[in-house]
């Protein structure tokens, strides 16, 4: 049942949002959490009745730290999806060379580098993240707080320096629901080996989510409802 409310939220968001077009090559950015092997499962199993066409292809960008990715190229053989493996140095990059004190900016920038590299060989001009509704209200906060910025991602961009577009078919999903697709169908999620993992911005703001969560239990629900609708919007104007 998990999979299915998942399938009816994606087929919400790709239909209200326009994500997928006919014959699109879409590469899934699958780090080996649960979000992303999250939405390859969806993905794979949408495809089946998609009134688009699509084909899917699986990209990891492996940092350099020592994670397996094998069960993750198993997880791929099964749903019939091409796996590519991409090894770099990223993780020596930041943490070894450059000594980052808050790594997850540049690290994101440049695994999506990495993936648009990959995607420009294969042919794909989509790609796929595993973003939910959790993590549109955490990035809000997170440019709130720390960037002054009343900011957070989009649910499909163009990005003109690469050529690729970026979609989110998870954006009408909430984390728990994620949670309980990955026990439901036992994905076979990897130990993620980086030295900022539990211990970055985000997952401050993921903390203080919960607890304002705890004592106003709409609170999350009401942010992601004002976030997806920019009617609502009515902000300081001179």
């Amino acid at each position: 049942m998990t999979l299915q409310k998942i399938l009816s939220g994606m087929r919400r968001a790709c239909t209200e949002l326009n994500l997928i077009d006919d014959s699109d090559s879409i590469a899934v950015g699958v780090s080996g959490g649960k979000d992303s092997l999250a939405l390859l499962a969806a993905l794979a199993a949408f495809r089946r009745f998609s009134p688009q066409k699509f084909e899917l292809t699986a990209i990891t960008i492996d940092l350099g730290l020592g994670a397996d990715y094998t069960p993750v190229k198993e997880f791929c053989d099964s749903l019939s999806v091409p796996y590519v493996l991409e090894s770099t140095d990223i993780g020596d990059v930041i943490f070894n060379v450059r000594k980052e004190k808050n790594p997850c900016s540049l690290c994101s920038k440049m695994r999506r580098g990495a993936l648009a590299s990959v995607m420009q060989k294969l042919g794909c001009n989509k790609l796929a993240l595993g973003h939910h509704a959790d993590d549109l209200a955490e990035t809000f906060l997170l440019s709130l707080f720390y960037e002054g910025r009343l900011s957070t991602f989009a649910p499909k961009a163009y990005m003109s320096r690469s050529g690729v577009t970026v979609i989110r078919p998870l954006i009408y999903i909430s984390e728990a629901d994620v949670s309980a697709l990955a026990r439901d169908m036992k994905l076979p999620v990897v130990h993620n080996p980086c030295p900022a993992n539990h211990n970055t911005q985000r997952e401050y703001v993921k903390k203080l989510i919960k607890n304002i969560n705890a004592d106003i239990p709409i609170a999350k629900e009401r942010m992601i409802s004002a976030i997806t609708h920019p009617e609502r919007n009515n902000l300081w104007e001179k």
